[in-house]
């Protein structure tokens, strides 16, 4: 039997561009946000400094997606705190 827990996912990075915020049917806020998460390192072989950055997609709901479209700009960096889910 799989055990449950609480897994946290935490990205700091800089927003792609404004949020897309929306309102469904029910009157509930929708915002999509992407953010890029860079990470740098020195390459051990040839001592270059080498960067990745990855994008992550993220749909934020209600209350947290109004405050979204109301306070975060492109190139803003933001924290985006959520339950990892498992398969």
């Amino acid at each position: 039997m799989a055990s449950r827990g609480v897994n946290k996912v935490i990205l700091v990075g800089n927003l792609g561009q404004d949020p897309e915020v929306r309102y469904m049917p029910n009157g509930g806020a929708v915002a999509n946000i992407t953010l890029a998460t860079s990470e740098s390192w020195r390459d051990k072989q040839t001592g270059e400094n080498k960067e990745i950055t990855e994008w992550h997609r993220v749909v934020l709901f209600g209350k947290l997606a109004e405050v979204a479209g109301e306070y975060l700009k492109k190139r803003i960096a933001g924290l985006y705190r959520r339950p990892a889910a498992h398969p």
